[in-house]
């Protein structure tokens, strides 16, 4: 990372089990570098799928023109956010061109133990720290047709001054080299299409043999309704899921 960042993180919660037919939430992590158009993605995804949540991060910085607190981000002050670090409250937390942005643990958590999806769309530094914390994650990094595209886009938001677009620019040829982190590179060339690939990445992960509840099944479909588990001695028991 540049050295204008710094970044720290905190154990999360300890999660309950969840019911007996419904399986853990998956949390997907999006980044992408800046104007890679990695926001209108997550929101389409967040609207087109069902049981999908979009985690809300905080940031000190202050609301771009169109942005909402509570809709692209918690808005508070310094003073606040650190309050929050040292009670504990976020999962990663991060210090890039002097704001500091953070994910909550307490939604994030709470909504994978119920079985909710949870869709976190972060940068690069703050996404390799929930990756280790939550190793059954999907890591999904989005590229932009090019840099020239990607400086061309940046310009027409007219959002930044040209210094800080260079510094953006800078940082996103820094933060490409790291989709060899991830389980998944989109490239966001046509917007349909990069949707449309998102959405299988997404419904695909959802049907992964390893993501079903096996307990469920194997009482729903293998046990007879008088026979226990233990009962069943010719059935190999799968590592690491203890039958009930």
């Amino acid at each position: 990372m540049s050295s204008s960042s710094t970044t720290s993180s905190t154990t999360p919660a300890v999660a309950h089990a969840c019911s007996s037919t419904d399986r853990r939430g998956i949390l997907f992590i999006v980044s992408a570098p800046s104007g890679t158009g990695k926001t209108t993605l997550c929101k389409q995804l967040a609207a087109n799928l069902p049981e999908l949540w979009h985690s809300i991060s905080y940031t000190t910085r202050k609301p771009r023109p169109g942005e909402r607190h509570g809709r692209e981000y918690y808005f508070i002050e310094e003073d606040t956010f650190r309050d929050m670090i040292g009670r504990n409250e976020f999962v990663e937390w991060a210090q890039v061109y002097g704001h500091l942005y953070g994910t909550p643990v307490k939604s994030l958590t709470e909504k994978i133990d119920q079985g909710i999806d949870v869709l976190l769309e972060i940068d690069v530094q703050g996404a390799m720290q929930v990756k280790k914390r939550y190793e059954d994650s999907v890591p999904i990094f989005i590229l932009p047709p090019s840099m020239t595209v990607l400086r061309s886009r940046l310009q027409t938001r007219a959002s930044d001054s040209q210094e800080e677009i260079q510094r953006r620019l800078h940082k996103a040829g820094e933060e490409v080299w790291s989709y060899r982190e991830y389980a998944y590179t989109v490239l966001n060339q046509d917007l349909g299409q990069s949707l449309g690939d998102l959405e299988s990445i997404f419904r695909s992960e959802r049907l992964k043999t390893k993501r079903l509840n096996i307990t469920w099944i194997e009482k729903n479909f293998i046990f007879d309704d008088d026979q226990k588990p233990g009962d069943r001695k010719d059935l190999p028991q799968p590592k690491g899921v203890p039958l009930p």
